[in-house]
């Protein structure tokens, strides 16, 4: 049996696999990055809330809150952004064929085969399925431009050959 897909790497995609790893891999160290920030927040508009007037420790203190809000609501949009200005030109798009014994990327740049003892972890969004590697590493399969089966069949594949449960992700 053999799946193909045609991924397409952008910043939208590249957000995806950013909230992918930070939902899976990270989440433990997000939370703690997540509580410290909505902390600094807090204390940051208190500070406003409390101080007397516009001077310049006010405005310097409005413009931190407003970066880490941005960072906070923002961030796996960041981060894919800055995912994708990282990749190497010529892998913006990738075909990957998956096999009983592996699977086989290919992107203008070349070709890398893979077993799947590699993958630490699968995930799935609506329109994705994702391959962690670790906890800066994954790779992204379009579901919108599968061959070969259907998203489900590729899933039991999946768990058939990699001995991993995929996990759901809303």
């Amino acid at each position: 049996m053999s799946f193909t897909f045609e991924t397409h790497y952008d910043a939208k995609t590249m957000a995806v696999m950013a909230r992918a790893l930070r939902k899976t891999v990270r989440k433990k160290r997000s939370r703690r990055s997540h509580l410290f920030g909505w902390l600094a927040v807090a204390f940051g508009v208190l500070m406003l809330v409390t101080d007397d007037g516009l001077n310049l420790r006010t405005a310097l203190t409005a413009a931190a809150v407003a970066l880490i809000l941005v960072a906070l609501l923002l961030e796996d949009r960041l981060n894919g952004h800055v995912a994708q200005k990282r990749m190497l030109p010529g892998t913006e798009t990738a075909v990957t064929v998956f096999e009983e014994g592996g699977f086989v990327s290919t992107t203008q740049v070349g070709r890398t085969e893979w077993k799947y003892d590699a993958i630490r972890l699968i995930a799935e969004t609506p329109d994705f399925f994702v391959f962690v590697f670790d906890a800066s590493h994954a790779q992204l399969y379009d579901k919108a431009h599968l061959e070969g089966g259907s998203a489900e069949e590729f899933r039991r594949f999946l768990q058939s050959v990699t001995g991993l449960t995929v996990q759901t992700l809303s």
